[in-house]
């Protein structure tokens, strides 16, 4: 699909959390997501990220075992079982480079979304999760010690598409499933962020 702008990649770019097993991302999307990541903003250039992508079936669903979707939902398991991402990348954080703190957090927020954005490009569905076993899958993969596990970007073909909807008059954020199953995302208007 061709995108008229970014604000469109932005719009579509929300959390999905249903895959299609079916369709696999191949190692050279996944490296192109990473190099998009790469050359992005980092706080002073130190650039202290490193990436661990994760494609094979088998060490994909190890990884989604340590995982935690959707912490407001209680009764709902996600991604339903056979529904889950096909690849994961798992952005860390080397100590060798610089200790971590607020702007190495920055970096990577930043590294995230420019791997959604690039991922939403090509058709593929991402999910942010920070609610995972970090120490297991350090130890999974055999990180180096001075790379911390940070953050996991699930990776696949959607097979939802999660709506933006305004926030009500009580305020509340958290995001919500319709009875037909449909997860809406509450954004608040523009003329309520604008200082």
């Amino acid at each position: 699909m061709v995108y008229d702008n970014i604000n469109q990649l932005a719009f579509i770019g929300r959390s999905v959390r249903t895959f299609d097993e079916t369709k696999k991302i191949s190692r050279e999307t996944l490296e192109y997501l990473v190099d998009t990541a790469r050359i992005s903003p980092s706080a002073a250039n130190r650039q202290p990220l490193k990436y661990k992508i994760v494609n094979d079936e088998n060490e994909v669903k190890s990884l989604l075992a340590l995982t935690k979707w959707a912490g407001f939902f209680k009764d709902i398991k996600l991604p339903p079982e056979g529904h889950g991402p096909v690849a994961f990348i798992m952005i860390c954080h080397d100590k060798s480079v610089c200790e971590a703190g607020l702007y190495s957090t920055i970096d990577v927020g930043i590294a995230a979304e420019a791997i959604n954005l690039a991922a939403r490009e090509r058709d593929v569905a991402s999910c942010m999760i920070g609610a995972f076993d970090k120490d297991a899958a350090a130890e999974l993969f055999m990180l180096p010690r001075t790379c911390d596990p940070v953050l996991l970007i699930a990776l696949g073909s959607p097979e939802e598409f999660p709506i933006l909807c305004s926030v009500g008059e009580d305020g509340d954020t958290k995001y919500f499933r319709d009875d037909a199953g449909l997860h809406f995302v509450p954004k608040r208007k523009l003329e309520d962020i604008l200082l």
